[in-house]
C-alpha cells in the first residue's frame, strides 16, 4: 500500500491514526512535531505518498512544515488535521499544497476514509 508519515505531537492521536492506517496495510512512519517531520521528509527525500500532520504543534507547526516540505518536494501530498477553527482558516491559504483538512476529533473510520480518498486522487 502507501508510505505515510504521521506528524502529531499528541501521542494518543498519533497512535490512533497510525494503528488505523496500518490496519489498511499502509507503511507508517511517525514524527512528534513539525521539525522532526520535516527532517524525516528530507531523510526520505520526499518519498512519502502522503504526509498527515497536525497543524498546532510546538517548535514548528504543521503549516510551516508543509510550506517548507512543498518548497523542496513540490509533488508530495499533504493532509492536515486540527481541532481549532482558526487553524483550519490558516490552512485554507495553502490551497494547492494541502489536499484536505481533517477536523479533530475524528473516528478511525473517518481518518481511514479521508486518507483513502486522498491517495485515490493520485493513484
Amino acid at each position: 500500500m502507501a508510505k505515510l508519515l504521521i506528524v502529531e505531537d499528541d501521542e494518543s492521536v498519533r497512535t490512533l491514526a497510525a494503528r488505523a492506517l496500518e490496519r489498511d496495510g499502509h507503511n507508517i512512519t511517525v514524527a512528534t512535531d513539525g521539525a522532526q517531520g520535516l527532517d524525516t521528509i528530507r531523510q526520505a527525500r520526499g518519498s512519502y505518498d502522503l504526509v498527515v500532520s497536525d497543524i498546532r504543534m510546538p517548535e514548528m507547526d504543521g503549516i510551516e512544515m508543509a510550506t517548507a516540505a512543498a518548497r523542496e518536494f513540490p509533488t508530495m501530498k499533504i493532509m492536515l488535521m486540527t481541532g481549532y477553527a482558526d487553524q483550519r482558516e490558516r490552512a485554507e491559504e495553502l490551497n494547492g499544497i494541502i489536499l484536505d483538512v481533517v477536523q479533530k476529533p475524528f473516528t478511525l473510520a473517518e481518518i481511514r476514509a479521508r486518507v483513502g480518498k486522498a491517495l485515490s486522487c493520485f493513484a
